[in-house]
């Protein structure tokens, strides 16, 4: 294990393993704030970390702008140094609901040595089931629920997330970490579920609705006892803020309403898609 180091081996007997990575598909900062959520409520400890210099670029030709992402994060106050952080990819585990947390960027170089750690960490702490949670922009209005993205590695898993709203995505274009991690999946014998949240392309800042339409499904399948009441009072005050600014810009309330109308025709044809269904297989009412 080279590149990882196990700080301790918590005592689990089948866990689940949630990934979220900045940069890609952290849009609104879905993929990293649902992690740190859950984190801070599960109250989960630090048990590992990848070791990151061997997978990021920290130095590109360009201007301060144009490279800053790839520099290491660092604090000076008074004209002394506080901080000098690389990146991090943290694990962390909360041994009740038997759930690893794992929080990282995503890495620039040697792809399949990163996921090789992660995989490392998974058999050697008898990890079956992967789930990485993430966001694009898209046609959603901050009004409505985000619709939710969803690919796996088995057909088996499809029958599993019926109930779960999830719409299985077909998707061709720029691969990411997460992609190759569902790819080497099936190798490893571990079932991965990606759940990516649809949030509104014209919003620019972190969405807690994002963040809870994913949670409310991980809450769901691995059987997590958590109150998610403030998570509730933040997407709230999310759209009510949203809501305040689009009222000083017409223009912008026009097209959100088409995009409102757009997402309302889509469930009224699916509600009768499902009418449909019903009716062939000879059910009226339960």
């Amino acid at each position: 294990m080279k590149n990882l180091t196990i700080y301790e081996k918590p005592n689990l007997e089948a866990p689940s393993l949630v990934l979220g990575f900045s940069g890609w598909m952290n849009g609104g900062s879905v993929s990293t704030e649902t992690v740190k959520y859950l984190r801070d409520k599960l109250k989960a400890k630090k048990i590992a970390e990848i070791d990151p210099k061997e997978f990021y670029i920290f130095n590109l030709p360009g201007t301060m702008e144009q490279v800053a992402q790839f520099r290491p994060y660092t604090k000076i106050k008074d004209g002394f140094l506080i901080d000098f952080e690389y990146p991090k990819s943290e694990f962390f585990v909360d041994e009740r609901s038997e759930v690893i947390l794992f929080s990282g960027k995503e890495p620039n170089l040697r792809w399949d040595e990163y996921a090789n750690c992660i995989f490392q960490l998974g058999e050697k702490f008898g990890v079956r089931k992967m789930y990485f949670v993430g966001s694009v922009a898209g046609p959603t209005p901050h009004t409505r629920e985000p619709r939710i993205l969803c690919s796996v590695s088995s057909e088996y898993q499809k029958a599993t997330l019926k109930d779960y709203d999830v719409r299985f995505t077909d998707y061709e274009g720029p691969a990411s970490i997460t992609t190759l991690l569902n790819k080497l999946s099936k190798d490893k014998g571990i079932e991965m579920t990606n759940f990516v949240a649809e949030i509104p392309i014209y919003v620019q800042t972190k969405n807690p609705k994002g963040v809870e339409a994913v949670i409310r499904r991980l809450v769901r399948l691995l059987d997590m006892h958590i109150d998610l009441g403030d998570l509730d009072r933040m997407s709230g005050e999310f759209e009510k803020n949203i809501n305040a600014t689009v009222a000083k810009q017409p223009e912008l309330a026009k097209q959100i309403k088409k995009l409102e109308e757009n997402y309302d025709k889509e469930l009224f044809n699916q509600d009768k898609d499902f009418e449909k269904w019903l009716k062939q297989q000879g059910i009226d009412k339960l």
